[in-house]
This record gives structure tokens, C-alpha cells and sequence, in this order.
């Protein structure tokens, strides 16, 4: 089973990835950027739902640390945030996210990117 680290602060959206992911992949949780970091080096998932506003080390931060990483930077690291302003994708994308996702959440979308992302 593909393992997906989830580095979310909001328990509530923790809660509903946690409901739409469990029964088809492992799943671990971080709840800000550092801690993600660390968790990313510990746990080696397969790919990364990253959001961007976060405590301790944002979103953008923590994609930095970890696509620097020459072990973790083939791990995909999908952007899921409310940030849906003009320029917030391309500032996603320049962190080094591989993909962008906003909230709320389109599900059929969400697990469509995990398709392509995870090869299935």
C-alpha cells in the first residue's frame, strides 16, 4: 500500500483526508513544516499533500527543505491550500510542488492527481 504524508495544521481537514484516503493508502500526518520535514526524512512516502499556510515553517518552506533533500526530492509534493489567488499555483510551483490543489476540496479532482502522481 502507497503511503501519503499529509502536512496539514487543520484537524477538521485532517479529518476529511483522513476519511477519503484510509481505506487505500497508509497515511501519516504532520502538523506543521517542520515537523512534516522530519517526518518526510523518517517515513519516505510516496508522495506529499503539503499545505501553505502553516506554523513554524510554511508550506513553501517545507517543499524547499524537502525537494533539497537529494534522498526525498523524487517524492511528488501535491499544494493543497485556500490559497486560489492569481500567482498562488506559481508560487506552488516554484517552491517545487509538483502539483496544486485548492480548498475546498474537489475529491474526484484530489484523487485523480494521486492516480497520475502514484502511478495507478
Amino acid at each position: 500500500m502507497k503511503t501519503i504524508l499529509i502536512v496539514e495544521d487543520v484537524e477538521l481537514n485532517v479529518e476529511l483526508l483522513t476519511q477519503l484516503l484510509e481505506d487505500d493508502y497508509t497515511l501519516v500526518t504532520a502538523e506543521n513544516g517542520a515537523v512534516g520535514v522530519t517526518k518526510a526524512a523518517e517515513v519516505r512516502p510516496d508522495l506529499i499533500l503539503m499545505d501553505i499556510s502553516l506554523p513554524v515553517m510554511d508550506g513553501y518552506s517545507a517543499t524547499r527543505a524537502i525537494k533539497g533533500d537529494p534522498a526525498l526530492g523524487h517524492i511528488p509534493i501535491i499544494a493543497l491550500t485556500a490559497h486560489a489567488m492569481a500567482g498562488d499555483a506559481e508560487k506552488a510551483y516554484a517552491a517545487g510542488c509538483n502539483d496544486y490543489l485548492t480548498k475546498p476540496l474537489d475529491e474526484e479532482l484530489l484523487f485523480t492527481k494521486l492516480a497520475h502522481w502514484l502511478g495507478q
